[in-house]
């Protein structure tokens, strides 16, 4: 059955080393067997095609994962599914019977390209009933496409681009701010289980957490489906293109805008505003917006507004009308000392530090002077430091 038959997993092939080796079993044809093989062996798949080819279709964006997501499969489509996983199951084992001149060139010690063990979520029939059972269930509850492998995104001109490497952290991780914390945490459960929310904005001073704690909620929760999608203040006139465009996926969204802070007659304002509260575009199901900012007054106010009482009047009312359309603020405060040396010996714990605290407490300190204050991420680079330290057995100096 010849692949270009296909009707729901057309794009497989979009895949280099399946296009390359399609073109080899195909058109008989050594050279592209041999790039193929090459492809492969960087992937470590030279000796299980199967189970390559079937995860390249777990990652396929095809209309069938697509509808299993959001629970509203037809039986035409998936017959169309079924008959697609016939014909690429009948390509895989093109394996076990290469055309002559490849299997002449492996007599020839050309390397040998292996059908190997399927993955268990295809199991030996890839079209059989319990396949897609198996199927229905794994889209349902990792989502489709990129969404499965990635929980962050970024906007750009083309749409949303994952972010490969995200922080990987726990609410565990930051210590202290329990409160602010489970304020945060709270109105993203809510935002998951579909309960009501708000948008959030976190402000403070710089290194207190802000970002973190969103990163974490966001490994917390990416299971349930949570994703989130950072925007630069640049693209927020584009906010209400992103929703429309998130609007359309089965997925809840964190639109995350990091160190947030505008001028007051800047244009982003005025969308902004409407995209939190007040347009027809404002409020979205599966969108909450999660800001940064050093300061709760996210409009900067210069000399010139201070020195004119009357305008500085409508400044103040202005900036209280932004910042008031986040139905959440959460203040991380600066840290003082003893909050401070508290966190760096529950880091220092974590860490298993073999240092007495009595003497790690002098080094933070000194740390905290010879880098300009005292927050949380002061005291993480204290410890990441001291770590370090121990571990080539030196003396923590700096």
């Amino acid at each position: 059955m010849k692949t270009d038959g296909l009707i729901l997993l057309k794009n497989i092939f979009s895949d280099s080393a399946a296009a390359a080796f399609r073109d080899a079993v195909e058109k008989n044809d050594v050279s592209r067997y041999a790039e193929a093989y090459g492809l492969l062996l960087e992937r470590d798949a030279v000796s299980s095609f199967a189970a390559y080819l079937q995860n390249v279709i777990l990652l396929d964006p095809n209309l069938f994962a697509r509808r299993a997501v959001s629970g509203s499969l037809t039986e035409e489509i998936e017959d169309a599914y079924r008959r697609d996983l016939v014909i690429l199951q009948d390509f895989a084992r093109q394996t076990e019977h290469y055309p002559e001149k490849i299997s002449g060139a492996e007599q020839e010690n050309l390397p040998k390209i292996s059908y190997g063990k399927d993955n268990p979520l295809f199991g030996k029939d890839w079209s059989g009933k319990q396949t897609l059972q198996r199927l229905k269930t794994f889209y349902k509850e990792n989502g489709y496409g990129i969404f499965i492998s990635h929980k962050a995104f970024i906007w750009t001109d083309h749409g949303l681009k994952q972010v490969e490497n995200t922080p990987d952290i726990s609410l565990s991780d930051l210590k202290n701010y329990e409160t602010e914390k489970r304020a945060v945490e709270d109105n993203v459960e809510n935002f998951v289980r579909s309960l009501p929310y708000s948008d959030m904005l976190l402000y403070g001073d710089k290194g207190t957490g802000k970002s973190s704690t969103i990163h974490a909620v966001l490994n917390k929760y990416a299971e349930q489906g949570l994703r989130a999608v950072e925007i630069t203040k640049d693209q927020i006139p584009e906010i209400n293109k992103i929703k429309e465009t998130l609007a359309k996926l089965p997925f809840k969204f964190m639109i995350f805008i990091d160190d947030l802070s505008l001028e007051e007659h800047d244009e982003k304002v005025g969308s902004l505003k409407a995209s939190l509260e007040g347009s027809m575009n404002g409020k979205s199901a599966n969108v909450m917006i999660a800001a940064t900012s050093n300061r709760r007054h996210i409009l900067k106010e210069n000399f010139s507004d201070r020195e004119n009482s009357v305008h500085a009047s409508d400044t103040m009312e202005e900036q209280l009308s932004l910042s008031d359309r986040f139905g959440i603020t959460v203040l991380f405060a600066s840290t003082n000392k003893r909050d401070y040396l508290s966190i760096v010996e529950q880091l220092a714990k974590d860490r298993n530090l073999r240092t007495e605290a009595e003497k790690l407490d002098l080094l933070a300190e000194r740390w905290a002077l010879a880098k300009g204050g005292r927050s949380p991420r002061r005291a993480k680079q204290f410890i990441d430091f001291a770590y370090a330290c121990e571990k080539k057995n030196m003396e923590i100096e700096f």
